[in-house]
């Protein structure tokens, strides 16, 4: 089995029991892949149509799961929601291929290391149920490794139920080092390893330094792999990327997955595209038009935009279109509960969602009607109606 790379990186949490976390790790990697090698090795071959206009994916679904998430009927409502979003993409005549973020996007990284407690006390952020609990008191958010294992369960358990229905590949950020590293398991369909805890993960904007361990990481297994990039990407780092990600191997290895912002994406994506040269056209292109439309309300609540988050979609079509490039798919979170976490326009952020049917454990969700409209857009504007 071909050495994984083992080095410390940013945004890992510090546990509170090393001891601990060395026996977790233990048992992580004595433990059946959570996946199947030759599961992600077909998804790779299907991304490969991506580039060629063949087909379009939809990757979606919680910023931040619950382990509770992991329940049958959750799972079942998830992918019922990629299902009747991917009818919706088949207008565009090309096949749909649905990868939930789901069945292990457990972890998550924060801009804050604390926050302030409703006792008005200084107590470490959530950071996903890999790592604590929501519950907001210190002794709560303490990172506990054991955690690690229930991830692992509750995964498995999702995983379990996403394979008695129709095709749904699973997917997650590859954040928490020690644990996707514990996972991998050698690969008999392409040799190497693969990282069997998703049939996809993806690196992270603030954990893609081009050097650094996660996209080590990413470059030593097999599996499909995903980058988010935002718009301070410089297009030669977004080449390098690409260069230490795609390589040689085949077209579809690679997603980049750009979340730059309605206010910025027409004027910094086209000199990435630009710097990729030949490779624009190896990797599949997804817009992440969340992240970078972010706001707070006047009551301090974070909410994104719907008519934000539809120009940025709108405009990642017309850059690629104009670079000959195809637009791969849309990269959502999303729910299908009835939440009103997003907001239709700049008018409403004054009062912003409602508390009452905010339910997020991180950041705010598209609701089913407002992920069919975004949808139906991108679908528009891909077949220029």
């Amino acid at each position: 089995m071909t050495a994984v790379p083992d080095l410390v990186g940013p945004y890992q949490p510090i546990w509170s029991r090393p001891d601990v976390l060395r026996r977790m790790l233990h048992s992580l990697r004595r433990l059946p892949p959570l996946v199947e090698a030759e599961d992600c090795a077909r998804l790779t071959d299907e991304l490969a149509t991506v580039t060629r206009g063949e087909s379009v994916v939809l990757q979606a679904g919680d910023c931040a799961e619950l382990f509770t998430d992991s329940a049958p009927e959750r799972v079942r409502a998830k992918a019922a929601q990629l299902h009747e979003l991917g009818s919706r993409l088949r207008r565009t005549g090309r096949a749909p291929i649905l990868v939930g973020r789901l069945a292990g996007q457990y972890a998550k990284p924060r801009s804050r290391s604390v926050e302030i407690g409703d006792d008005g006390v200084e107590i470490p952020v959530y950071l996903g149920d890999a790592v604590n609990d929501r519950t907001p008191t210190a002794a709560a958010r303490r990172p506990d490794p054991h955690r690690l294992l229930l991830a692992y369960s509750h995964a498995a358990r999702g995983l379990r139920t996403l394979a008695s229905g129709r095709t749904t590949y699973a997917s997650h950020e590859a954040l928490l080092l020690e644990y996707e590293r514990a996972l991998v398991r050698p690969d008999p369909i392409r040799g190497g390893v693969f990282a069997s805890s998703a049939h996809t993960v993806w690196i992270g904007e603030r954990t893609r330094d081009v050097g650094g361990p996660h996209v080590e990481f990413a470059a030593s297994v097999s599996n499909p792999i995903g980058v988010k990039i935002g718009p301070g990407v410089d297009p030669a780092e977004a080449a390098a990327l690409v260069s230490r990600l795609a390589g040689k191997g085949p077209p579809g290895r690679l997603s980049l997955i750009v979340r730059m912002g309605a206010d910025r994406i027409g004027e910094r994506l086209p000199p990435v595209v630009r710097a990729l040269g030949e490779d624009a056209a190896r990797v599949v292109w997804l817009s992440d038009p969340m992240h970078g439309n972010t706001v707070r309300s006047a009551r301090g609540l974070k909410t994104r935009v719907m008519r934000r988050m539809t120009e940025e979609v709108e405009q990642f079509c017309a850059v690629l279109h104009r670079h000959r490039v195809q637009p791969g798919g849309l990269h959502l979170e999303m729910t299908p509960d009835g939440v009103t976490e997003c907001v239709e326009n700049c008018a409403e952020l004054g009062p912003g969602p409602a508390r009452s049917r905010y339910r997020s454990a991180c950041d705010p969700r598209l609701n089913p009607a407002q992920a069919i409209a975004l949808v139906e857009r991108f679908t528009e504007v891909l077949t220029g109606a």
